[in-house]
């Protein structure tokens, strides 16, 4: 004897809240993987300073001109790095904001 699937029919409402959940949990997910690519941003911005620290006058003499020069390089740096993939800290930051969700 054949067996017969049986699928259930969803209402529209049923059909269209069912999407609005699944677009709400990308959207939790793009949202965290952002703040998270953020926050290695902002990491590794505080690294890129310390490193700055030591170096010298450079090529524009030390002034405030420089300094203020010198924190947009160190800000692009980082912005940079995390495009490329960054060091690993924005998965570690994105799994643990997706999972203080989930405990909610």
């Amino acid at each position: 004897m054949a067996s017969i699937a049986f699928a259930p029919q969803l209402s529209a409402d049923a059909t269209a809240a069912l999407a609005g959940a699944k677009g709400n949990l990308t959207g939790r997910a793009a949202k965290a993987r952002g703040q998270a690519e953020d926050f290695e941003a902002m990491f590794l911005n505080s690294m890129f300073q310390q490193m700055f620290e030591g170096v010298g006058k450079g090529p524009f003499s030390g002034g405030p001109g420089a300094t203020i020069w010198r924190s947009f390089l160190t800000d692009e740096y980082s912005k940079s790095f995390v495009k490329k993939g960054g060091i690993g800290l924005a998965n570690e930051v994105e799994r643990a904001l997706l999972a203080q969700q989930e405990i909610r």
